[in-house]
């Protein structure tokens, strides 16, 4: 019986039905069910994402997609390039931002805060060079593939591959980043750490005038992510946004 019918048949229940009504509009919609909380009928975790889309300006107003291991969705960024959703999802996800002419990957191994900046879109290129691809060979088999969904849903490897990001672009572009963990590190554009960092790569000519990472960087990370390859890893993580650095090697 399910709790709408229930309360026309049984005034105790009155109690129940207003909760599973409320947990409802609390879900944006999905289905809930008793006091488990929200759950797609599909029994996917609810996961809330947020972060900030900058290439050394904001990325407002900016679609910003969401595709999951299993399920997917969609929001807006707002003026200052943050973006927040909750939904029913089988993480990893793939975070795909698209403003203009511009268009930034990252990736989220649990829920908290995610960044897409052009730094997590060379920290996508390393990885699926590490995977034995290309990035877009990656986002689009993350949904089918148990090796790619291992290895982005491993907080281990991911940060290892933020590590070498900034090991790379420090080395070859001759600046000092003063927040490696980009990827998780919540910032407000044009103020100092994540969003000062893109600013110094783009004067250093790691970033074109689009925002997107140049050739040259993106050459940089692939040949490093082949020098690294990936044949297995350790069991992923669950937990939220985590901060701090792997290791990553220097070609």
């Amino acid at each position: 019986m399910n709790t709408h019918s229930a309360c026309f048949v049984r005034p105790a229940l009155a109690a129940l039905c207003v909760a599973s009504l409320a947990t409802l509009v609390a879900c944006g919609g999905s289905v809930c069910v008793g006091f488990d909380g929200c759950g797609g009928g599909n029994g996917m975790p609810n996961v809330a994402i947020s972060g900030t889309a900058a290439t050394g300006r904001a990325l407002a107003s900016a679609m910003v997609s969401f595709s999951c291991a299993q399920g997917s969705g969609s929001a807006l960024s707002d003026g200052g390039g943050h973006y927040s959703i909750t939904f029913n999802a089988t993480l990893p996800c793939i975070l795909t931002v698209t403003s203009g002419g511009t268009t930034l990957h990252s990736l989220a191994f649990a829920g908290g805060t995610f960044n897409t900046t052009p730094e997590t879109e060379l920290m996508l290129v390393y990885l699926a060079s590490q995977l034995g691809t290309n990035e877009t060979s990656l986002i689009a088999g993350l949904p089918s593939n148990s090796q790619f969904q291992q290895v982005l849903a491993n907080q281990a490897d991911v940060l290892a591959a933020q590590s070498a990001v900034v090991t790379n672009l420090q080395q070859r572009y001759a600046v000092a980043l003063t927040a490696p963990a980009f990827l998780t590190t919540p910032f407000i554009v044009g103020q100092a750490g994540v969003d000062s960092d893109v600013g110094a790569l783009a004067a250093a000519g790691a970033i074109d005038a689009n925002g997107m990472p140049d050739p040259a960087a993106v050459s940089l990370l692939s040949a490093a992510g082949l020098a690294h390859p990936l044949t297995t890893t350790s069991t992923p993580s669950s937990g939220t946004g985590g901060t701090g650095s792997g290791t990553g090697g220097m070609m």
